[in-house]
Protein backbone atom coordinates (compact mmCIF):
# COMPACT_ATOMS: atom_id res chain seq x y z
CA UNK A 1 0.00 0.00 0.00
CA UNK A 2 1.41 3.49 -0.80
CA UNK A 3 2.20 5.40 2.14
CA UNK A 4 0.47 8.42 3.48
CA UNK A 5 2.43 10.88 1.84
CA UNK A 6 2.46 9.43 -1.63
CA UNK A 7 -1.63 9.24 -1.27
CA UNK A 8 -1.65 13.23 -0.54
CA UNK A 9 0.03 13.68 -3.81
CA UNK A 10 -1.93 11.21 -5.30
CA UNK A 11 -4.89 13.68 -4.61
CA UNK A 12 -3.35 16.99 -4.97
CA UNK A 13 -2.22 16.20 -8.34
CA UNK A 14 -5.88 15.10 -9.26
CA UNK A 15 -7.62 17.60 -7.73
CA UNK A 16 -5.77 20.89 -9.47
CA UNK A 17 -6.65 21.96 -12.66
CA UNK A 18 -4.30 21.70 -15.20
CA UNK A 19 -4.32 24.20 -17.71
CA UNK A 20 -5.26 23.28 -21.43
CA UNK A 21 -3.09 24.50 -24.12
CA UNK A 22 -4.36 27.42 -26.50
CA UNK A 23 -5.94 26.22 -29.41
CA UNK A 24 -4.41 26.65 -32.95
CA UNK A 25 -7.46 29.52 -33.88
CA UNK A 26 -6.50 31.57 -30.44
CA UNK A 27 -2.94 31.60 -31.11
CA UNK A 28 -3.29 32.73 -34.61
CA UNK A 29 -6.11 35.28 -33.72
CA UNK A 30 -3.70 36.67 -31.40
CA UNK A 31 -0.57 37.08 -33.39
CA UNK A 32 -2.68 38.90 -36.21
CA UNK A 33 -3.45 41.16 -33.07
CA UNK A 34 0.10 42.03 -32.27
CA UNK A 35 1.03 42.49 -36.19
CA UNK A 36 -1.78 45.36 -36.53
CA UNK A 37 -2.06 46.35 -33.35
CA UNK A 38 -1.01 50.32 -33.83
CA UNK A 39 2.30 51.14 -32.45
CA UNK A 40 2.96 53.91 -30.07
CA UNK A 41 3.70 57.42 -30.75
CA UNK A 42 7.57 58.51 -30.71
CA UNK A 43 8.24 61.85 -31.49
CA UNK A 44 11.34 62.86 -33.38
CA UNK A 45 12.35 64.95 -30.37
CA UNK A 46 11.75 64.08 -26.72
CA UNK A 47 8.12 65.30 -25.21
CA UNK A 48 9.86 68.39 -23.40
CA UNK A 49 11.79 69.55 -26.79
CA UNK A 50 8.42 70.18 -28.36
CA UNK A 51 7.22 73.61 -28.41
CA UNK A 52 3.34 74.43 -27.72
CA UNK A 53 3.02 75.92 -31.76
CA UNK A 54 5.33 75.28 -34.33
CA UNK A 55 6.82 78.62 -35.82
CA UNK A 56 7.70 78.89 -39.26
CA UNK A 57 11.60 79.93 -38.97
CA UNK A 58 12.15 76.75 -36.61
CA UNK A 59 10.16 74.56 -39.23
CA UNK A 60 12.65 76.40 -41.60
CA UNK A 61 15.85 75.30 -39.57
CA UNK A 62 15.04 72.08 -38.61
CA UNK A 63 12.03 69.96 -39.93
CA UNK A 64 12.02 67.21 -37.09
CA UNK A 65 11.30 69.67 -34.63
CA UNK A 66 7.38 69.71 -35.76
CA UNK A 67 7.52 66.77 -37.94
CA UNK A 68 4.14 65.10 -36.55
CA UNK A 69 2.73 68.67 -37.32
CA UNK A 70 4.32 69.65 -40.56
CA UNK A 71 2.26 70.39 -43.23
CA UNK A 72 2.44 69.57 -47.12
CA UNK A 73 2.01 72.70 -48.04
CA UNK A 74 4.28 74.84 -49.79
CA UNK A 75 4.76 78.51 -49.93
CA UNK A 76 6.99 80.99 -51.77
CA UNK A 77 7.90 84.33 -52.29
CA UNK A 78 8.97 86.95 -55.02
CA UNK A 79 10.59 89.97 -54.14
CA UNK A 80 8.80 93.32 -54.87
CA UNK A 81 9.52 95.17 -57.88
CA UNK A 82 11.88 98.59 -56.34
CA UNK A 83 11.62 101.73 -57.39
CA UNK A 84 13.58 104.93 -57.87
CA UNK A 85 16.73 102.91 -59.88
CA UNK A 86 17.39 105.76 -62.50
CA UNK A 87 20.15 105.83 -64.23
CA UNK A 88 22.52 108.92 -64.89
CA UNK A 89 22.49 110.44 -68.59
CA UNK A 90 25.47 110.51 -70.34
CA UNK A 91 26.60 113.80 -70.64
CA UNK A 92 24.85 115.00 -74.36
CA UNK A 93 22.13 112.33 -73.83
CA UNK A 94 20.10 113.63 -71.46
CA UNK A 95 16.34 113.67 -71.97
CA UNK A 96 13.73 116.21 -71.04
CA UNK A 97 10.05 115.06 -69.45
CA UNK A 98 7.82 117.38 -67.90
CA UNK A 99 5.20 116.25 -65.59
CA UNK A 100 1.99 118.11 -65.12
CA UNK A 101 0.22 117.30 -61.63
CA UNK A 102 -3.06 117.10 -60.31
CA UNK A 103 -2.83 121.18 -59.74
CA UNK A 104 -1.50 121.85 -62.62
CA UNK A 105 2.16 122.71 -61.70
CA UNK A 106 4.44 122.05 -64.12
CA UNK A 107 7.80 120.09 -62.94
CA UNK A 108 10.88 119.19 -65.76
CA UNK A 109 13.69 116.83 -64.95
CA UNK A 110 16.44 115.31 -67.07
CA UNK A 111 16.35 111.39 -66.83
CA UNK A 112 18.56 108.76 -69.16
CA UNK A 113 17.15 106.61 -71.91
CA UNK A 114 15.63 103.35 -70.85
CA UNK A 115 14.32 105.20 -67.62
CA UNK A 116 10.04 104.74 -67.65
CA UNK A 117 8.17 107.84 -65.96
CA UNK A 118 6.74 105.69 -63.06
CA UNK A 119 10.46 105.24 -61.57
CA UNK A 120 10.93 108.72 -62.54
CA UNK A 121 7.56 110.38 -61.39
CA UNK A 122 8.01 108.33 -57.68
CA UNK A 123 12.39 109.18 -57.43
CA UNK A 124 11.19 112.76 -58.23
CA UNK A 125 7.95 112.62 -55.48
CA UNK A 126 5.59 113.41 -58.19
CA UNK A 127 1.97 111.64 -57.26
CA UNK A 128 2.26 108.45 -58.90
CA UNK A 129 1.26 105.48 -57.26
CA UNK A 130 2.23 102.40 -58.80
CA UNK A 131 -0.26 100.23 -56.54
CA UNK A 132 0.98 96.82 -58.39
CA UNK A 133 4.55 97.64 -58.31
CA UNK A 134 5.08 98.19 -62.17
CA UNK A 135 4.22 95.07 -63.20
CA UNK A 136 1.38 96.39 -66.04
CA UNK A 137 -1.35 95.15 -63.66
CA UNK A 138 -3.09 97.64 -62.59
CA UNK A 139 -3.87 101.52 -63.98
CA UNK A 140 -2.65 103.61 -61.34
CA UNK A 141 0.10 105.01 -62.98
CA UNK A 142 -1.62 106.16 -65.94
CA UNK A 143 -0.72 108.94 -67.47
CA UNK A 144 -1.83 111.50 -70.59
CA UNK A 145 0.59 112.77 -73.57
CA UNK A 146 0.25 115.44 -74.27
CA UNK A 147 1.65 115.98 -77.48
CA UNK A 148 -0.39 113.62 -80.33
CA UNK A 149 2.46 113.47 -82.72
CA UNK A 150 4.79 112.29 -79.98
CA UNK A 151 2.40 109.96 -78.81
CA UNK A 152 2.53 108.60 -82.45
CA UNK A 153 6.15 108.35 -82.01
CA UNK A 154 5.88 105.70 -79.18
CA UNK A 155 5.71 101.89 -79.47
CA UNK A 156 2.05 100.44 -79.51
CA UNK A 157 0.47 99.31 -76.34
CA UNK A 158 0.65 95.77 -76.20
CA UNK A 159 -2.60 93.68 -74.86
CA UNK A 160 -2.01 93.82 -71.21
CA UNK A 161 -1.26 97.78 -71.25
CA UNK A 162 -4.53 97.67 -73.17
CA UNK A 163 -6.78 95.98 -70.55
CA UNK A 164 -5.48 97.87 -67.65
CA UNK A 165 -6.04 100.97 -69.60
CA UNK A 166 -9.68 100.21 -69.70
CA UNK A 167 -9.87 100.01 -66.13
CA UNK A 168 -8.35 103.72 -65.55
CA UNK A 169 -10.10 106.88 -64.91
CA UNK A 170 -10.56 109.86 -67.71
CA UNK A 171 -9.25 107.58 -70.64
CA UNK A 172 -8.20 109.63 -73.54
CA UNK A 173 -6.61 108.64 -77.18
CA UNK A 174 -3.74 109.29 -75.65
CA UNK A 175 -3.45 107.68 -72.15
CA UNK A 176 -0.40 105.40 -71.32
CA UNK A 177 0.49 103.64 -68.45
CA UNK A 178 3.45 105.30 -67.12
CA UNK A 179 5.14 102.27 -65.92
CA UNK A 180 5.19 100.95 -69.57
CA UNK A 181 6.63 104.14 -70.96
CA UNK A 182 10.53 104.29 -71.69
CA UNK A 183 12.27 107.73 -72.53
CA UNK A 184 14.21 107.57 -75.76
CA UNK A 185 15.79 110.11 -78.20
CA UNK A 186 12.91 109.89 -79.84
CA UNK A 187 10.56 110.93 -76.46
CA UNK A 188 12.77 113.68 -75.74
CA UNK A 189 10.79 116.70 -74.41
CA UNK A 190 7.78 114.95 -73.43
CA UNK A 191 5.42 116.04 -71.90
CA UNK A 192 2.45 114.26 -69.77
CA UNK A 193 -0.59 115.14 -67.29
CA UNK A 194 -1.66 113.36 -64.01
CA UNK A 195 -5.38 112.78 -64.52
CA UNK A 196 -7.22 113.98 -61.61
CA UNK A 197 -7.59 111.26 -60.14
CA UNK A 198 -6.91 107.26 -60.24
CA UNK A 199 -9.31 103.89 -60.35
CA UNK A 200 -7.61 101.43 -57.79
CA UNK A 201 -8.41 98.14 -59.82
CA UNK A 202 -5.91 95.52 -60.27
CA UNK A 203 -6.36 92.29 -62.45
CA UNK A 204 -6.05 90.27 -59.59
CA UNK A 205 -9.72 91.95 -58.77
CA UNK A 206 -10.92 89.67 -61.75
CA UNK A 207 -9.41 87.05 -61.21
CA UNK A 208 -11.48 83.77 -60.78
CA UNK A 209 -11.75 82.41 -57.12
Amino acid sequence: MPSSTSAVRILLRASTPRARPASAHVQSTWQRFLQTAPKPFTPARPAHQLSRTCSVRALAKDTSICQPFASKREFSTSPARQHGHLHTPKPGEERKVTFIDKDGDAHTFEVADGDNLLDIAQENDIEMEGACGGSCACSTCHVIVEDSDLYDRMEEPDDDENDMLDLAFGLTETSRLGCQVKMSKELDGMVVRLPSMTRNLQASDFAEK
